[in-house]
């Protein structure tokens, strides 16, 4: 991730990305945010998180992906990835809804939810 979210900002966003109908640019900053907070926590190169179309970060000590589709990959929505990172949804609740596409052998990144924000 290219620019720094500092911790007012994106506290911030994600009081606003809650709401009943959120502004686009407060659920975009909160994504990236916590997309931010997950790559401070396990950094690394072997799974890639996806949130689509605000971001995706590369995550976990590993083999590291450089080209094409990555091996191991996570991808959900805005909204299910805000739930996910505070601890509002947890990762099994979330897989059994289909509300997340897990793919590859390290992709079961629950253990590193939520992440402290």
């Amino acid at each position: 991730m290219a620019r720094r979210i500092d911790t007012a900002d994106g506290r911030s966003a994600l009081d606003a990305a809650r709401a009943d109908a959120p502004p686009r640019t407060a659920t975009a900053t909160a994504v990236r945010y916590l997309l931010q907070l997950l790559e401070e926590k396990a950094p690394g190169k072997s799974v890639e998180v996806r949130v689509p179309p605000f971001g995706a970060v590369q995550v976990i000590q590993g083999p590291a992906h450089t080209r094409g589709t990555p091996p191991n990959v996570v991808e959900t929505d805005a909204m299910t990835w805000i739930a996910l990172a505070t601890g509002a949804t947890a990762w099994p609740d979330a897989m059994a809804a289909g509300r997340i596409s897990a793919s590859g052998t390290r992709a079961d990144i629950s253990d590193l939810l939520p992440v402290r924000w």
